[in-house]
């Protein structure tokens, strides 16, 4: 099996990053890199043998980028720590990792919700490339949605990474709030313009995708609540763009 450096980007996560540690327990290195936490995160991490490297926070890509840079591997498996592999998705990468054929692997990412796992709406499916060569892959995008991008073919995993990412939904808000105002820094320095139909169209044509056209519905109440959710925070980040666009 190639060797296999896991990074993990953290704050304030003693209360859950026990779990996606001790989740890749198989892999040659756990490098977690905090920026700033006040808990017991770093005490958490370092008792569970992870290798921790305490900085600051230039943003959640260059945050990532930072990590696969600092890591002893080339191969690279970048999780969160409200994250953790299935069982099936820890076999599949043992598996791929000793003879890889592609410089990267995408898996199924599945969420936790008020007390349920989402399988339908815009959380599902929800893939990406999380293992990959270094040398050959790196970690791109703006100031939100950051995603691995490798060159050449990449193969799917069977698994799935578990994902927890709200402890409550005042939490959930407080994200909500966050992403927008970092969507309205990255679509400013970019010069995207928002208009009125943005405001307008873009939130009930997501709330129709997650519930209809991706089968929230079958999600129970659950479904409804996030397709309302995730109108809201579309409207919310188009909303605060177009008005910073017309501050007086």
């Amino acid at each position: 099996m190639e060797p296999l450096s896991v990074t993990i980007i953290a704050c304030n996560e003693a209360d859950r990053i026990a779990r996606a540690i001790e989740s890749v327990s198989f892999a040659d290195e756990v490098l977690v890199l905090d920026s700033g936490s006040d808990d017991d995160t770093v005490g958490v991490a370092t008792a569970l043998g992870a290798r921790v490297i305490e900085t600051d926070w230039p943003g959640y890509r260059v945050q990532k980028e930072r990590a696969a840079e600092l890591a002893k591997n080339d191969w690279i498996l970048g999780i969160d720590a409200d994250e953790w592999l299935s069982p099936a998705l820890a076999t599949s990468i043992c598996a791929a990792l000793k003879n890889p054929s592609v410089n990267g692997f995408e898996m199924d990412r599945l969420g936790l919700w008020m007390g349920a796992w989402i399988r339908h709406g815009v959380w599902r499916p929800d893939r990406a490339i999380r293992l990959f060569n270094r040398r050959r892959g790196r970690w791109a995008g703006g100031t939100v949605h950051e995603k691995v991008r490798v060159d050449g073919p990449i193969h799917r995993l069977e698994g799935d990474l578990m994902h927890d990412p709200y402890r409550d939904l005042s939490e959930q808000l407080q994200s909500m709030d966050r992403y927008a105002r970092l969507f309205v820094e990255g679509a400013k320095a970019s010069g995207r313009k928002a208009y009125i139909w943005d405001v307008v169209v873009r939130p009930p044509v997501h709330f129709l995708k997650a519930l209809v056209l991706r089968h929230g519905f079958l999600d129970g109440v659950r479904g409804w609540c996030l397709a309302g959710l995730g109108a809201a925070a579309v409207m919310l980040k188009w909303g605060m763009l177009y008005l910073d666009e017309r501050a007086p």
